[in-house]
């Protein structure tokens, strides 16, 4: 089915090759006719040339080549070319021609005309020659079919486990496959077979590509390196052969890895979308399941994989005896982000006072790429100060720069604006400060920053957390209308700059009510359904498929929920009125407090016993 397709194409090329090479011919026969007749613009037959002889016009004449080239009384110059026989012209210049001068032929005109009239002919075999050795070498227009996969030899990686920090189980897991590599004996003689796939499972930037290059550097063995989109063009039949080229190559490198990235771009489940638009990657994805265990076996080839999209592969591509293994590569806890820090940070001149568990507790929900970018953030800002080491205030500054983006030291606030914003954040730290199941407050800002915001309140965990109580989210709800209250207690007015803090308490009230069955009228229900929507290629879509009264009553709990989180939050802050005073005046001289400032701050100003 493919075969005809790939011919059609191949011709099309060889065709387009042909009109080029055509193309360029007909232009060097015409530089030829315009470089030939250079020099003749004037030339004119032998009969006007008499004329001019024989009326005296002519002063001087030069012949050379059988090629008269005149100059006239007047000036101007002109050619004519003359009879072989020289007897018919000799005496008529002699009698009217005062200056006849005879030049030596030329002895390499004839060369010259035999080579112009070849160039062409050369030009056509030179580009064929061209186009053969680039087809065989695999370069070339007609090697569309071959495979892109790049071979990483064994030595030329310097990426090891050393450098994968952060997720001990899964390097683990992934070490039985280098243990194999290498020693294959060992599981041989109890009966035990390596899993010919590996699936990695996670979130972007997790470190699922870095512990790929890590496995090639630690196995000594051909790894081949491949991302998904590399196999689909819009030529049908192309990416099925690139499929069979590649596991070729491998079969011919075994043992070897194969390592195809982003792989849900070829893996989609089969039948999504309308008409038939996905023929080709589909005719991939089948060639992909036939080579990974069809009627062949491909001994000693495992297949590794990497996508953040597992709910979109075909279920055939995830069975036992392609798949085998699936492993989930998380989101680093406290000890893998300190690990992760420390590897990022071997290579930089860091101060001593720099402590990789402290800023480990402050980047929750970071990832491995996030931490690099951090520590190179840092790095950046203690060279643009021309400092001899990163300190931790670069850190901290790089953590506010990932979080809130840039500072925007150009905005100029008025006076009333700055009050207003210290307001708001000191209404969030303070109820921060007093909700005892809210996150603790580490830092406090009224400096704009590049993505919109004009001041901010930094809540961090004091560890990681897996599940969050009723309390907690209650408390979270309360401290996100912290700014709103405060702006309305003391300035009698709201403002749009709630708007982000609404929209999360919004967002985090339908989830208490709607998914996490927080709600004694409702009782345990989750009220969330997911289906699957052929036609949007399989994606979960959210909806409510329940009843109009149990709709109402959803939207009546999620109201009662949010007001009365809004009313404690203006009823705290009525009542610690004189410290939010305090607090705010505080920030409006200093614009930023962080760290151990604001505790010894809260510490005066709050009294011990705080709100229950």
């Amino acid at each position: 089915m493919e075969k005809q397709p790939l011919r059609e194409l191949r011709n099309r090329n060889l065709r387009n090759i042909a009109f080029i090479t055509i193309v360029v011919i007909l232009g060097l026969i015409l530089l030829q006719s315009l470089f030939g007749n250079r020099g003749s613009g004037d030339e004119i037959n032998y009969s006007l040339f008499r004329t001019y002889v024989t009326n005296g016009e002519v002063a001087q004449v030069t012949i050379k080549d059988n090629m008269a080239h005149a100059v006239l009384v007047s000036g101007n110059t002109i050619s004519a070319r003359l009879p072989e026989d020289a007897s018919a012209y000799q005496d008529l210049l002699d009698e009217y021609v005062p200056d006849v001068r005879i030049d030596p032929p030329s002895n390499n005109g004839i060369f010259t005309s035999i080579f112009i009239s070849l160039l062409p002919i050369l030009l056509l075999i030179a580009v064929w020659i061209y186009i053969m050795r680039r087809t065989q070498t695999g370069g070339g227009a007609l090697s569309f079919g071959q495979s892109k996969a790049k071979l990483v030899r064994p030595d030329s990686t310097e990426i090891t486990f050393n450098d994968v920090a952060g997720i001990d189980e899964v390097t683990e897991e992934v070490e039985e496959i280098v243990d194999y590599l290498k020693d294959q004996r060992r599981f041989a003689r109890l009966g035990a077979e390596v899993p010919k796939g590996v699936l990695l499972v996670g979130a972007p930037g997790t470190g699922k590509t870095l512990l790929a290059k890590a496995i090639a550097g630690e196995a000594k063995v051909p790894f081949f390196s491949i991302s998904g989109s590399d196999f689909v063009e819009m030529f049908v039949g192309v990416g099925a052969a690139r499929v069979r080229d590649m596991f070729e190559k491998a079969k011919s490198s075994a043992p070897c890895i194969i390592f195809i990235d982003e792989i849900d771009a070829v893996g989609r489940k089969r039948g999504a979308g309308l008409g038939g638009g996905h023929d080709e990657r589909e005719q991939t994805l089948n060639q992909l399941l036939a080579e990974m265990d069809g009627f062949e076996p491909n001994r000693g080839i495992i297949l590794l994989a990497a996508t953040n999209r597992p709910d979109v592969l075909d279920p055939a591509l995830l069975r036992p005896g392609r798949f085998d293994r699936r492993i989930t590569v998380p989101r680093p806890d406290l000890k893998g982000r300190s690990e992760i820090l420390q590897v990022h940070l071997r290579k930089k001149v860091v101060d001593e006072s720099v402590d990789t568990e402290i800023l480990a507790r402050r980047t929750p929900g970071f990832v491995g790429a996030d931490l690099r970018n951090l520590c190179n953030e840092a790095a950046l800002l203690a060279a643009r100060s021309d400092k001899e080491a990163i300190e931790m205030v670069d850190f901290e500054e790089a953590t506010d720069r990932v979080l809130a983006g840039v500072q925007r030291k150009g905005i100029v606030l008025s006076e009333e604006v700055r009050e207003r914003i210290a307001y708001h954040e000191s209404g969030h730290a303070l109820l921060g400060r007093l909700l005892p199941n809210a996150n603790p407050v580490h830092k406090i800002s009224i400096i704009p920053r590049a993505d919109g915001s004009l001041g901010f309140t930094l809540q961090l965990p004091l560890e990681d957390k897996y599940i969050v109580s009723e309390d907690e989210l209650k408390d979270t709800l309360v401290t996100l209308f912290g700014g709103r209250a405060a702006e309305e207690i003391v300035f009698s007015e709201i403002t749009t700059g709630a708007y982000d803090d609404l929209k999360k308490a919004t967002d985090l009230a339908k989830r208490m009510i709607v998914e996490y069955g927080m709600n004694k009228e409702l009782g345990p229900l989750s009220l969330a359904r997911e289906r699957v929507d052929v036609f949007l290629g399989e994606e979960i879509v959210k909806s409510d498929e329940h009843s109009e009264q149990l709709s109402s009553l959803v939207d009546t709990e999620i109201r009662s929920l949010i007001e009365r989180s809004y009313t404690r939050a203006k009823e705290l802050l009525s009542d610690y009125r004189t410290v939010l005073d305090r607090l705010a005046e505080e920030l409006l001289e200093r614009e930023v407090i962080t760290g151990p400032e604001l505790d010894t701050l809260f510490d005066e100003l709050v009294p011990a016993t705080a709100a229950s």
